[in-house]
This record gives structure tokens, C-alpha cells and sequence, in this order.
């Protein structure tokens, strides 16, 4: 059921997901159309998150922007209700911070990465080369989760506990926490369409799913659903993304992620394992969660012979 309705702002607004953002001519989504697609979503009774561009928005679309129960996705600014940062600078936050970056950034700057931990309430790092990394790029990223969890570990010990989603997500998760791009949530583009993501809108305009006057037309809907995902109902990584985008790039399938988001997402589910581990050691317990099993694999794909 659809909880959240995105609206892009303008054609440059920031990206806090998988894909990047190719275009840098600005434009706005028309007044009439941003009041149309609010509309919409009190109509549907959802919650509307704005993704915000780098600059400030005219007055008018700032009013019409709160008459309504909203979350703000902006670059570093601000009045957002999250932040959206492409550099491991010195930044101290409340609210959750989303560091935009790829994986030679990632690499290169783990410890930068670990100082913001102790300032932030919650870090997500979300990479924009998924479907690039390689054998030895898994290494590395396994390292990394590593000193990464060392780091948080120490923080939890001083009595801080700020959240970092491809660690301490999966600690806290009983069930699926996808994307839910297509069942969840949907995103209006300043084109007025509706698509099932950004990332949807971004690689090709005419790939939507309908429009504010025909409202949506969601071909195989039931494909975006987690029910009718094969290999993600029998996965526990809990935490993974499980980007549609990303699916359909790599795979061609919106429900069926590539070996890379796959591998990823267990590695990341093995470092919370580790983690959960071992703040228990030091008497700190998560009452969401009792036990995350040992298991013998990177790829639920690799272990199809035994469902």
C-alpha cells in the first residue's frame, strides 16, 4: 500500500539514493503542478517527502510547500529534515545525514568516515557504483565494515548511539526494510509524471507510471512486492536496500538484484552480526533483536539447490 509520494522540486535536485543525477540545467516543477501533486497526497493520505536543489526555492512554493505534514531532502542546509553531503567533511548533526559518494571515495576516506560517527545521530551510506565492485573491491569493503564497526562499538561502550544504516540497521530489523520503490512509495517528476523512483526519472522520461490527470498506471505491479521476489524471500540481510533501480539495471528484472547488491548486503549483515556480538560482550542488548545466525554464504543465489 502506498505510504509516501517523493516530489522532485526541480531537474538538479540533490540525489540520496543509488543513481546520480545527470542533469544540471535547472527546472523547476511548475507551481500549479507541486500544488496538483500535494494535492494528490492528502488526497491518498500520504506523507510527502520534497527532494530540495541547491538553491533557494521562490517564496510561493515555499508556502505552498508547508500546508502540508512533509520531510525535507536538501543538500546541506538549513531547515532540512535530512541532509545530503558528497564529502566526508566536519559535520555535526541531529538529524540523519546521508553521505553520497562512491566506492574509491569510500575507500579513501574511512577515517574521516568514522570522526562522523560520534557527531551525527545516523549516517546512511549509500554508493553510487553498486553494480562496479569487484572481488577485490568485496575484500575491501569487508575491511572497511570492519573498522567501521570497531568504531561504533567503541561509541555504544562511552554511551553514544548513533545509527549507521549498513551496520546497525540490520541489528535492529526483524523483516524486510527494502526501498519499497512501486509498493510503498512513488516519486513525482517536475514533468508532472509519475515514476516509480527518481532514478526511474532520471535515466528515461518516458518510463512513468502515469500522470496527475490519469493517475498511475503501475504495469505488473505485483513484481515490485516482495512476495514475488525469489531470491530476496529467502534472504535475511534485512538491511539491503533491495533497489528496483538497481535490479532492473543490472538484471533486468525489477525483483531480482545482481550478485554485487547481493554480496554487498551480506556483508554488511556478517559485520552486524559481529557487532551484535560483541556490545553484548560489554552488556549492551537490542531487545529487537536476540540472534543473527552464522551463515556459509555471500549470495542467497548460490544456495537456490536448497529451497
Amino acid at each position: 500500500m502506498l505510504q509516501y509520494l517523493i516530489i522532485i522540486l526541480d531537474d538538479t535536485s540533490t540525489s540520496f539514493c543509488h543513481y546520480k543525477n545527470p542533469k544540471t540545467q535547472c527546472h523547476l516543477i511548475p507551481l500549479n503542478t507541486l500544488k496538483q501533486g500535494i494535492r494528490f497526497g492528502m488526497m491518498e493520505n500520504l506523507m510527502i517527502q520534497f527532494v530540495y536543489p541547491n538553491y533557494e526555492i521562490p517564496q510561493e512554493y515555499q508556502d505552498a510547500i508547508e500546508c502540508i505534514d512533509h520531510s525535507k531532502i536538501m543538500p546541506q542546509k538549513e531547515g532540512a529534515d535530512v541532509w545530503v553531503i558528497n564529502k566526508a567533511d566536519n559535520i555535526s548533526s541531529n538529524i540523519p545525514v546521508v553521505l553520497h559518494i562512491n566506492k574509491e571515495y569510500l575507500f579513501a576516506h574511512e577515517c574521516e568516515i568514522s570522526e562522523i560517527l560520534g557527531k551525527v545521530s545516523r549516517l546512511n551510506i549509500v554508493l553510487t557504483d553498486v553494480n562496479t565492485f569487484t572481488k577485490e573491491d568485496f575484500v575491501r569493503y569487508k575491511s572497511l565494515l570492519g573498522k567501521l564497526s570497531a568504531s561504533l562499538e567503541q561509541l555504544y561502550v562511552e554511551r553514544k548511539r548513533p545509527q549507521l544504516n549498513i551496520l546497525t540497521d540490520r541489528i535492529m530489523l526483524s523483516q524486510m526494510n527494502n526501498c519499497g520503490s512501486g509498493v510503498t512509495n512513488i516519486t513525482l517528476a517536475p514533468n508532472g509524471k509519475f515514476y516509480v523512483c527518481p532514478a526511474f526519472y532520471y535515466d528515461n522520461e518516458y518510463d512513468s507510471i502515469g500522470d496527475l490527470e490519469q493517475g498511475l498506471e503501475i504495469r505488473n505491479k505485483q513484481l515490485y512486492q516482495l512476495d514475488h521476489a525469489a531470491i530476496c524471500t529467502h534472504c535475511d540481510s534485512f538491511q539491503c536496500k533491495r533497489c528496483i533501480w538497481l535490479n532492473r539495471k543490472t538484471t533486468l528484472e525489477v525483483n531480482t538484484p545482481s550478485h554485487e547488491q547481493c554480496v554487498l548486503a551480506h556483508l554488511e549483515r556478517n559485520a552486524s552480526r559481529e557487532l551484535l556480538n560483541n556490545l553484548r560482550k560489554h552488556g549492551i542488548y537490542f531487545p529487537e533483536q536476540e540472534i543473527i545466525k552464522e551463515i556459509d554464504y555471500l549470495d542467497p543465489f548460490d544456495k537456490k539447490d536448497e529451497w
